[in-house]
């Protein structure tokens, strides 16, 4: 299994860092590896705080279409394929530092009904006291539980679109504390998914999952990418449902955001077949787009009209730097940077088979943009299991460490648990985590999968992986269940006289 760190994967050099407009762009087909990277992230901040990191993106010196071009039914194999569907020497930005909270490790009950002690601080919860003296008596194996760490997938994992998957309730109780050692097990979740703000997701999920879901445990594919909220002013945000994703970028600082709707109002020739209503025209926000340039293009989710989006992108991406209704005289080096949130081919729904997923969409685009100008497109793209991501994660988990326990550290042992071995696992076993692979989603295959096998195993389902994972760190013996009325000192009866 090929890893990050092959030198034939990885980018030699950082990236210089220029404006991407007035860089010289040649076509990436003609480049060979070890050739000056050919698209760059601009980041000469005039004013105010740089707050992202640059990560090199892996590079792939054949595009995705080259499989697709002449026979569209053919599905490449994983096992040739390099870590990545970037670019050339691409830098892919990511937040820098942890995101504030104001959670704390021990919860103290002070809101409506907590017992008052005048000059006291208020009662502790008995578990809480039991569950501290039980930490404190078994110490070594409360560093195990602390120096471990579960990374989620959602769909297919824990939930099916908003149906529950049993076991993925009882593995977000367990993490939380209902163990012997009533110890919170770092964990978060990192998805392909995308469209909505993270607030709204995790309050939909807290829900399904009956479990609370802090957002500083939350990555969702395009999580990472409002670290190019510094980068461009004025985006182009393609997909999700209605105006959901330009509420996304509103959050993640970007100036200046044009959706779809916005440029079919002010031109309707644009998109011939599409049917504009008139509540669509109501809430866009046409303006004259012959004087304003896109600086660059960004597709957060899944396209709701393929014709429409694709259309539009095109484009721009033969205009000249971004303009409507031009031409480039030279479509390469006067081409604006698209980036795609994730590269997933397929998803799981509701619907007894996978669907296609934005990366189907990207195929598309790639194939259309090489069959009108004869050369590859560069792009970017996040999401699993593209290296930026993962460095993200890592962020987060040390983020999480510190506001659970207090110590802000990667653990040493992380598990990644998914259900697509195309993004979770290949991804999973490219960073060096231990990778579990379940059948309750896109993988309905035999012991393993044979082009990404798993490196811990193929399970049932999330708890089964959860469960085999914890008794491997914490003992065979490890107990699933905290028990309230245990005296910590004797290990019998209650603590509580």
């Amino acid at each position: 299994m090929p890893t990050f760190e092959d030198s034939d994967l990885v980018a030699e050099t950082p990236l210089t860092q220029t404006k991407s407009r007035d860089i010289n762009r040649a076509p990436s087909n003609n480049l060979a590896v070890g050739d000056s990277p050919t698209l760059a992230i601009p980041s000469d901040i005039q004013d105010g705080t740089v707050t992202s990191i640059e990560v090199p993106a892996t590079r792939n010196s054949v595009a995705d279409t080259t499989n697709y071009m002449h026979n569209l039914s053919i599905s490449p194999s994983m096992k040739d394929r390099r870590g990545s569907r970037n670019s050339f020497g691409t830098s892919l930005p990511i937040p820098r530092g942890k995101r504030q909270s104001r959670l704390s490790s021990v919860h103290y009950p002070d809101g409506p009904g907590a017992a008052v002690r005048p000059g006291m601080p208020p009662i502790q919860p008995s578990r809480d006291i039991i569950a501290a003296q039980l930490q404190d008596l078994a110490g070594e194996k409360v560093q195990a539980a602390k120096d471990m760490a579960f990374v989620f997938d959602i769909d297919g994992v824990l939930v099916h679109g908003d149906r529950l998957i049993p076991e993925g309730q009882r593995v977000l109780e367990i993490l939380n504390g209902d163990n012997e050692l009533g110890i919170k097990i770092p964990h978060i979740f990192l998805t392909n998914g995308s469209g909505k703000p993270e607030s709204a997701r995790i309050d939909q999920l807290s829900q399904i999952l009956k479990n609370p879901i802090h957002i500083d445990q939350f990555i969702q594919s395009h999580t990472p990418m409002r670290a190019l909220a510094e980068y461009y002013k004025t985006v182009l945000v393609v997909g999700g449902e209605g105006y959901k994703c330009r509420e996304v970028a509103e959050e993640y600082g970007f100036q200046d955001i044009v959706v779809p709707n916005d440029i079919i109002a002010w031109d309707p020739t644009i998109a011939p077949y599409r049917v504009f209503t008139d509540e669509e025209r109501k809430t866009s926000r046409p303006r004259d787009f012959n004087k304003i340039n896109i600086d660059a293009i960004m597709v957060f989710s899944d396209s709701r009209d393929y014709a429409t989006d694709i259309q539009i992108i095109m484009d721009l991406l033969q205009s000249e730097n971004g303009r409507f209704h031009t031409k480039a005289k030279d479509p390469v080096s006067q081409r604006i940077p698209i980036y795609f949130s994730q590269g997933d081919m397929l998803c799981p729904t509701e619907h007894p088979f996978p669907r296609m997923s934005q990366g189907a969409f990207r195929i598309g685009l790639e194939a259309m943009y090489k069959s009108l100008t004869g050369v590859e497109l560069e792009r970017v793209v996040y999401g699993k299991p593209e290296l930026a991501t993962y460095k993200y994660a890592d962020e987060v988990i040390s983020s999480w460490m510190e506001t659970i326990h207090n110590d802000e550290k990667l653990p040493a042992n992380i598990y990644m648990i998914g259900d697509n071995p195309a993004s979770d696992i290949i991804g999973g076993n490219m960073y060096g985590w231990n990778t579990c692979l379940v059948r309750t989603g896109v993988f309905q295959g035999g012991d393993n999968d044979e082009e990404n096998p798993a490196s811990f195993g193929v399970f049932a389902n999330v708890l089964d992986a959860v469960k085999t994972a914890m008794k491997k760190e914490l003992g065979q013996d490890f107990n699933f269940e905290f028990n309230e009325k245990i005296n910590p000192v004797h290990g019998k009866g209650s603590a509580i006289e």
